[in-house]
């Protein structure tokens, strides 16, 4: 009995020789620790976190109301240039319209303030020459105690800068003195240039075509 104890404890070999005994661990292998968390639902997977709808649609209405307002400040900066520009025009315009009364429209009781009123509105060279000439046409309008009174029937712009511009004036002018009576309407052309003093608009040149 005590040889078969032996045989429970040691085997032999092939080559006679004992075999260590078989022990049994009986230790558990460690198991995963269950209270270790699994990633949730809606984690970061990769280390990038996922955008709500509620943000994109918050970042694309940002994006939509930027692009607005840049659009709307260009659209608007182009409408503020051509009002600028079509403000200048009218005002070359006007100034060469009123340029062509005031050459027509003098009146002998009052030839001097008419005079004055020409030279007032006058720059350049025109004005260097009218200041010349304004003495001996006032004599001559006072001599033959001549009224005249122009109109403009038409006026156009035929070139324009951010500084002036050259405008065709079509005037109609009615002419009356002591001797003669009223005379019929002539018809006059002149082409007037314009030019951009400060706040001022003034006549730089003048000539009369047919």
């Amino acid at each position: 009995m005590a040889a078969d104890a032996d045989s429970a404890e040691a085997e032999l070999t092939d080559d006679g020789t004992t075999a260590p005994p078989v022990t049994t661990d009986t230790a558990e292998v460690d198991s995963p620790d269950e209270s270790e968390e699994e990633p949730t639902e809606g984690s970061a997977e990769g280390g990038r976190t996922p955008v709500s709808p509620l943000r994109l649609a918050l970042l694309a209405g940002i994006a939509v109301l930027v692009a607005a307002v840049g659009l709307t400040g260009y659209l608007g900066y182009r409408s503020y240039q051509a009002q600028q520009s079509e403000d200048r025009h009218d005002s070359y315009l006007q100034a060469a319209r009123q340029g062509a009364i005031n050459l027509t429209t003098i009146d002998w009781t009052h030839a001097d303030a008419d005079i004055q009123r020409i030279l007032d509105s006058a720059t350049g060279t025109f004005h260097d020459e009218f200041t010349r000439n304004a003495q001996p046409f006032v004599d001559v309008v006072k001599n033959a105690q001549s009224t005249s009174v122009g109109s403009v029937t038409e006026a156009g712009v035929e070139s324009e800068s951010t500084d002036g511009a050259r405008v065709l004036v079509a005037v109609s002018v009615k002419t009356s003195n002591a001797g003669g009576g009223d005379a019929d309407p002539r018809k006059w052309r002149m082409r007037i240039d314009v030019q951009q003093l400060g706040d001022q608009i003034k006549v730089s040149n003048v000539q009369f075509v047919p």
